[in-house]
């Protein structure tokens, strides 16, 4: 499954990184305006495709873990 076509969709999905953490381990990490914008990301369709094929492509169930960005250099 690729995220990134439904991600494209998500309008408050300001950027998102698929990772390689390890040899095995892997993680996404995206960037939202706002609150509203995260929970709409973490209730939309790439969400619910990550969690109905976890299953199949995870040894242990996905850990979502929420931050706060406190300081960023961005392009622009």
């Amino acid at each position: 499954m690729s995220g990134l076509p439904i991600v494209n969709e998500e309008p408050d999905t300001t950027a998102w990184f698929g990772i390689r953490l390890g040899p095995s381990t892997f993680g996404i990490f995206d960037a939202f305006p706002d609150e509203a914008g995260r929970q709409a990301h973490l209730s939309g369709k790439v969400a619910a495709a990550l969690m109905e094929k976890a299953g199949e492509l995870f040894s242990e169930p996905p850990s979502i873990e929420n931050v706060d960005v406190l300081a960023a250099k961005l392009p622009g």
